[in-house]
């Protein structure tokens, strides 16, 4: 199994939780704004603090407090404003998550469309050699052929020059690759070890590899577990991360790392359940 069956509902909840909080802060914000606004108004338009003046004081910690407000109603508005990208970027990202459930279906698309392309620039560039009637038969307009030739660097020789071919075929083998990764992880099944302060679970529904342990590990533990990007999920109860091929090889390789840090014997009744 790949992803999660819940990928689109997190993935709506996320968005649904931005736009709440995006809207929590405009309104904290016109409310804090509207609140200095009306402290102001009791001050004479144009009035200084009158220096000597047996109000002096107050004046001066009443007109900070307004500063104070205004400072708030600005705070707010910055986080309302930052929760409003981050509203925009979930909404438009095309990035293929691991916990998409479709994700190697997606790369296959991807993989498609990436080798259409490969296709395409050294069809233009053998084209381009030939001459405009060539680059015609492409479909390309004489309007087209122009904004190539204007847009050609002089030292350029080929439309599509060998830095693009190279990037476009290194993207090539990397969602290749990450292909060959989907397929393996479709037909792993879960995995639990037990070891002598907690146990390794390779989750597939949560599709997350986590760590419990029978009592909060140690420091060094901890450390060692953030540097190899686990990070403690407190409403799982686990120091957890997406389950890839790589995260479970390397959980499986820091468990001796742990038992050592925590004294324990590994190979007792740590068999895979």
């Amino acid at each position: 199994m790949i992803g999660r069956k819940d990928y689109e509902e997190r993935k709506e909840s996320r968005i649904s939780q931005y736009e709440e909080n995006a809207k929590k802060a405009n309104s904290e914000s016109e409310s804090l704004y509207k609140k200095a606004h009306e402290m102001a108004s009791v001050i004479p338009f144009g009035q200084p603090i009158l220096v000597g003046h047996h109000s002096e004081s107050s004046d001066r910690s009443y007109r900070k407090r307004i500063e104070n407000v205004e400072r708030q109603s600005f705070e707010a508005a910055e986080k309302a404003a930052y929760y409003e990208e981050k509203v925009e970027t979930a909404k438009s990202n095309v990035d293929i998550s691991g916990d998409n459930p479709d994700a190697i279906n997606l790369y296959r698309k991807k993989l498609a469309t990436l080798e259409s392309v490969q296709e395409y620039m050294k069809a233009i560039n053998k084209a381009f050699a030939q001459g405009d009637d060539a680059l015609k038969a492409l479909g390309l307009t004489d309007a087209r052929i122009a904004k190539i030739k204007s847009n050609m660097p002089s030292y350029e020789k080929k439309p599509c020059p060998a830095w693009m071919l190279g990037n476009n075929s290194a993207e090539i083998r990397r969602v290749k690759a990450k292909i060959e990764q989907f397929a393996k992880l479709d037909v792993l099944k879960e995995e639990e070890f037990s070891f002598s302060v907690g146990k390794l679970l390779v989750n597939i529904e949560s599709n997350r590899v986590q760590f419990f342990f029978d009592e909060s590990p140690a420091e060094k533990i901890r450390a060692l577990l953030k540097s190899h990007g686990f990070r403690w999920a407190p409403s799982k109860g686990a120091w957890q991360r997406q389950r890839t091929l790589n995260a479970i090889s390397t959980a499986k390789s820091l468990v001796p790392e742990i038992e050592k840090l925590s004294g324990g014997l590994y190979g007792q009744g740590n068999r895979p359940l």
